[in-house]
């Protein structure tokens, strides 16, 4: 018996809807297959490549940290453009940036009362000094801004404030360290200090990023180390006077020059279209700046240095990013934005790597103002890239993603990968002097790169934009 098809009974209308869809569909679905060669290729060659380790090595021992406005900073960029020249990317380019100034100086903190000992301490970033004789004073300890709001300017006026806060998780727990100083200061207290932001302590303070109000009075603001923030607590529960010195030489100088390092793959077909990735450049002034960020910097450079030596040269452009000023302002996201221009309508995705080079899982997927199934489709197509890094269990795609330098680009709509690892023990060197290159395992870098150059090529590859 003769059966009409299904098509010729769906309105006209909703033919071509329907074609369409399945069209996108059977491109998801193939998309794994179609890129399974090239994928093994990079994972192969990432997983037997020294050269990116290798530049992460001389990144860390001969240069070290590379705070804004540092010579070491300096010297960083200029040896990244002059690598990127030599290994042949394109259209290298360092625009300028200005960035904060904040010099640490001198520092140091004592117990003075009930007993006589050192405190293992770091100023946060952006804080005030002390007079030059320091500030000796009795402390109160709260593990919340409601504990310190309970006591009332009565009990913390002319004190030093100790946020004996337990790690909760760094989301929850990091607010005691950039919007401490101000709340203590509103109650009268001279300076104030928090426990550091780590699950895991060897008595290694951390730094980080702190900020004040507009109209408050601005105090001293560090961070102690755990193991000091508990003794001190414990001397408080006892019933004891706690008095404290501290003294710090801390001053922010005027904006410095530092720069972006861009490099490039043009795209064979579709140039003007662009997939970016990349990690900061800039660190804290302590440790070497491996984990944070130096370990997401060059990942992402090697896996494009990676495709340009297998020839794999997408239809689209890949670009390599070193963000400037991560740490403090972000000023470099927000610079690459206004230098990209009206170009950034052309960037198909953009991909961060700022959270250390444990095992990498996969990547988080936002896509700001995208529509239902907009982007329910493109995590789709994100899944299907996923499949083909399941082998080295970097696979898991999610929705939910970005990071600090991509944002001012995912604000425009871009979308934004955020890359994901086991995340177990980041925050025990984050900020602090733990932050050397022995903390990362040779075989789990190079799972990244590999994890990043699939990704990256896929992207910038693939028929279709991946919010088309």
């Amino acid at each position: 018996m003769y059966r009409r098809s299904f098509l010729t009974l769906v309105p006209a209308g909703l033919t071509a809807a329907y074609s369409t869809s399945l069209t996108r569909a059977q491109s998801t679905s193939s998309l794994t297959g179609t890129y399974h060669d090239r994928a093994s290729r990079l994972i192969g060659a990432a997983l037997t490549d020294d050269g990116g380790w290798r530049k992460l090595e001389y990144l860390c021992d001969r240069i070290g940290n590379r705070i804004d406005g540092s010579p070491a900073l300096t010297k960083a960029i200029e040896w990244v453009a002059g690598e990127m020249r030599r290994e042949g990317l394109s259209n290298v380019q360092t625009p300028l940036v200005k960035v904060p100034n904040w010099v640490r100086g001198q520092e140091s903190a004592r117990l003075v009362e009930p007993v006589d000992a050192p405190v293992s301490m770091l100023g946060l970033g952006g804080s005030v000094g002390t007079p030059v004789e320091g500030i000796t004073a009795e402390v109160v300890a709260v593990s919340s801004f409601d504990e310190l709001d309970a006591l009332g300017a009565e009990k913390v006026r002319g004190k030093i404030v100790l946020y004996d806060a337990p790690w909760q998780g760094y989301g929850k727990t990091v607010q005691y360290r950039t919007a401490g100083a101000s709340r203590a200061a509103k109650l009268g207290a001279v300076a104030s200090l928090v426990r550091s932001v780590t699950p895991l302590s060897l008595r290694d303070p951390h730094t980080g990023m702190m900020g004040y109000e507009a109209d408050v009075r601005q105090i001293p603001h560090a961070a102690v180390s755990v193991e000091d923030a508990l003794r001190i607590q414990r001397l408080l529960d006892a019933g004891n006077v706690v008095r404290l010195q501290l003294k710090m030489s801390a001053q922010t100088l005027p904006d410095a020059d530092a720069a972006n390092v861009i490099g490039e793959i043009p795209g064979r077909e579709k140039p003007e279209e662009i997939v970016v990735l990349g990690g900061h450049i800039d660190s804290w002034d302590v440790g070497q700046g491996a984990q944070d960020d130096g370990c997401g910097l060059v990942a992402c450079w090697q896996a494009v240095v990676l495709m340009k030596q297998l020839n794999l040269i997408p239809r689209r452009t890949v670009r390599i990013v070193g963000w400037v000023d991560e740490e403090h302002t972000g000023a470099g996201g927000k610079a690459y934005q206004a230098w990209a221009g009206d170009t950034v309508r052309n960037h198909v995705a953009a991909i961060e790597m700022d959270g250390g080079a444990e095992r990498p899982v996969g990547y988080g997927l936002s896509i700001r103002g995208a529509k239902d199934d907009v982007a329910n489709r493109a995590l789709a197509r994100a899944k299907a890239i996923g499949k083909l890094l399941d082998g080295i269990g970097a696979g898991e795609m999610t929705k939910g993603g970005g990071g600090a330098d991509i944002a001012p680009l995912m604000a425009l709509g871009v979308p934004g990968f955020g890359h994901r690892t086991v995340g177990q023990r980041y925050f025990e060197w984050h900020h602090s002097e733990a932050d050397t290159l022995d903390k990362i395992d040779p075989k789990e870098f190079r799972l990244n790169v590999a994890s990043l150059a699939v990704l990256a090529y896929v992207l910038a590859d693939m028929d279709e934009r991946i919010d088309a």
